[in-house]
């Protein structure tokens, strides 16, 4: 179930008096998120599209670097880096899985 929300609605979190206005503004930057993972998973399509070969799907060197990034950008922002770094490895993981799939398919 989706909570439409304005962005008016949301209150920066250091506003944020109640946990009413806490998960207004947690739904809201989740919904945000489901987005750009959308348009992130595109990339994907658009990768599969373009490689050649299926071998080059899985790119350990890229991986250990689009997770590093993650790592930088956490230590950056002062979030926990390891949580980062483990969501990413997932994110990353479903997103080479999700390639796969798309790779065959394009091409099956």
């Amino acid at each position: 179930m989706t909570i439409e929300t304005s962005p008016h609605d949301v209150k920066d979190p250091a506003d944020c008096a109640d946990m009413t206005e806490v998960r207004v503004g947690v739904d809201h930057v989740d919904a945000q998120i489901v987005e750009l993972l959308a348009r992130r998973f595109g990339y994907m399509d658009a990768a599969a599209r373009i490689k050649q070969d299926r071998d080059t799907v899985r790119d350990e060197n890229r991986k250990a670097q689009v997770i590093a990034n993650a790592r930088k950008a956490a230590l950056e922002l002062r979030i926990p880096q390891d949580v980062i770094a483990d969501m990413w490895e997932t994110l990353v993981e479903g997103s080479i899985a999700y390639e796969f799939i798309r790779w065959d398919a394009l091409r099956g």
